[in-house]
């Protein structure tokens, strides 16, 4: 689907279930392979044991699993985490399509002159607000079955 202004992000990503780390008796911290918000967006299983957050781990800066002590040296993986959520990226719309509210949004405004060549699509309606001019140079473009309405 094409969009105006910045690619859109992967904020709507499907989460991750889990990850796995061995414990090696010395080694206190993992980096997580997502960013979560804080230490209850997981829960961490270590031995087969559920710990209780900031007590047994903190994730300070939201990708660093940071345990109290350091989780057993065993066999395989023995630390599991579990994601339930995690922070996800802000979509913030271009500018030019935010739109420009005024008195708690009783009132949009809009710019008043066109200055860059715009075509509006057989399969788009459109519409102005006011006085619309057109700069020198520039050109409107409506196909056959667009639609602009100046009100």
């Amino acid at each position: 689907m094409p969009y105006y202004g910045t690619s859109p992000s992967t904020a709507f990503s499907s989460l991750p279930t889990r990850q796995e780390f061995s414990g090696d008796g010395s080694t206190t911290t993992f980096t997580l392979n997502n960013t979560v918000s804080s230490e209850q967006d997981i829960v961490v299983s270590v031995d087969g044991v559920v710990q209780e957050p900031t007590g047994a781990y903190t994730v300070p800066d939201g990708v660093t699993l940071t345990f109290t002590a350091a989780p057993s040296s065993n066999s395989g993986n023995n630390i599991f985490v579990m994601f339930f959520g995690r922070t996800f990226e802000t979509v913030t719309p271009a500018a030019e399509n935010k739109g420009n509210f005024k008195a708690g949004g009783l009132f949009r405004t809009n710019a008043q002159s066109l200055t860059s060549d715009l075509t509006i699509l057989a399969t788009e309606n459109a519409n102005a607000t006011g006085t619309l001019s057109v700069a020198s140079g520039v050109t409107l473009t409506i196909e056959s079955g667009g639609r602009l309405v100046v009100l």
